[in-house]
């Protein structure tokens, strides 16, 4: 199973608001409060993203920077701070090139590259670099709160019937608050070990608790009568 794609999440172009590079400071500032986002992508004619606009970038207005010494390493960053401070369009206050997502990149893509880069926002766009839509950590925490019969429902269906070919009968299915339990016995032990590996990327997982038994351990070792039903995939001790 692949987790949920950016574009099952996000919001689409045509909900996004979005600024030219000749938009001036104050109307930025106002759009920003207006639809309560921290940043806005800034596009050309094509709607091609050049650059975003954050809550940040506009606080350097109000937080000048004081004279004193550039240091060796960060002489440039205040250098590009100080800009901002006096830019007074959208173009002089972006952040060039944008950090951006594609459509069908995954959600767990999208939440690696804003942790990577310090962001809250992805601009998504198309293979030609045209905005498509936008994708927040908001929109990324949506599949966790998928309904536990949901979640259950999927993994019986199309995690061990349609992608493992697997008897549903033959694994008992719990889902507690996203923390799903596998039980009951299957061929091998390879088998048991790749239902839990496949389970744990269905969208909503929280964490994944298999106790599923094999009949036939399939690596060479011979199995101890007391690891038959044995758990092989825990997260958290004791569990």
């Amino acid at each position: 199973m692949r987790h949920r794609l950016v574009l099952n999440v996000m919001t689409p172009a045509e909900n996004v608001v979005v600024v030219r590079a000749d938009t001036p400071f104050k109307e930025v500032a106002r759009r920003l409060a207006d639809r309560r986002v921290s940043a806005v992508p800034v596009v050309d004619d094509h709607t091609r993203v050049i650059g975003v606009v954050s809550e940040a970038d506009l606080l350097y207005k109000e937080t000048r920077l004081e004279p004193r010494k550039p240091s060796v390493f960060g002489a440039r960053q205040e250098v590009r701070a100080r800009e901002k401070a006096d830019a007074v369009v959208a173009g002089d206050l972006m952040t060039a090139p944008a950090i951006t997502i594609g459509p069908g990149d995954d959600v767990v893509r999208a939440a690696r590259r804003m942790e990577d880069h310090k962001v809250k926002r992805l601009p998504v766009v198309d293979e030609d670099g045209r905005l498509v839509g936008i994708v927040s950590r908001h929109d990324l925490l949506r599949p966790f709160v998928r309904p536990d019969a949901e979640i259950r429902s999927e993994i019986l269906q199309d995690v061990l019937l349609r992608t493992l070919w697997i008897d549903p009968r033959e694994v008992d299915v719990s889902v507690d608050d996203g923390v799903v339990r596998l039980g009951g016995t299957v061929e091998a032990r390879s088998v048991a070990e790749l239902v839990g590996r496949v389970v744990r990327r269905t969208d909503g997982v929280v964490d994944v608790v298999n106790t599923i038994g094999y009949l036939r351990d399939d690596y060479g070792d011979k199995p101890a009568p007391s690891a038959l039903h044995g758990v092989f995939e825990h997260r958290r001790p004791g569990s």
